[in-house]
């Protein structure tokens, strides 16, 4: 009987494919929840609708800053989320990007849970995340990416031979 492991298959470059992209689609899809791409709070499948309304939502679940930290924390936020979404996408520097998603959905996993109890990052969805992205970041090679393009050209263009 022949075993096939799933690190040497077609079916894992897929699957590493459709990580990276949902993981950095998901990013790009939330920050333009709330920058109001999706439309108007109140319209189906819109969290936020707006910057003011994810920076209540913000300070929901940092709770214990100050006022004057929030919209930094926000505009932090977005702006990692906006390059981690990117660079996802893309396959650029997967594994660094790929880890510090987890490390930053641990963040929103964490503060959703001391804030809003643990069904509110298991609605989401958040440990899913987290374990895709630190799933991400263990592979080895990024099929169809930038990092393989780049890797393809290891050879040094005057080298002796």
């Amino acid at each position: 009987m022949s075993t096939m492991t799933v690190k040497d298959s077609k079916f894992a470059s897929y699957a590493t494919l459709l990580l990276r992209v949902g993981l950095g689609v998901g990013f790009l899809s939330a920050v333009a929840d709330r920058l109001g791409l999706w439309g108007a709070f109140g319209q189906p499948n819109v969290e936020w609708g707006n910057f003011s309304r994810f920076l209540k939502y913000t300070h929901t679940l940092n709770w214990y800053l100050p006022a004057g930290m929030i919209l930094p924390l926000g505009i932090i936020a977005t702006g990692a989320e906006i390059l981690f979404g990117l660079l996802l996408v893309v396959g650029w520097r997967t594994r660094v990007a790929a880890l510090l998603s987890g490390l930053l959905l641990l963040t929103f996993g964490v503060s959703m849970t001391l804030a809003l109890g643990i069904k509110a990052p298991l609605n989401f969805a958040v440990l899913t995340g987290i374990g895709g992205a630190l799933l991400l970041a263990s592979r080895e090679s990024f099929p169809f990416s930038v990092d393989e393009l780049l890797s393809r050209r290891t050879v040094p263009p005057f080298t002796e031979r």
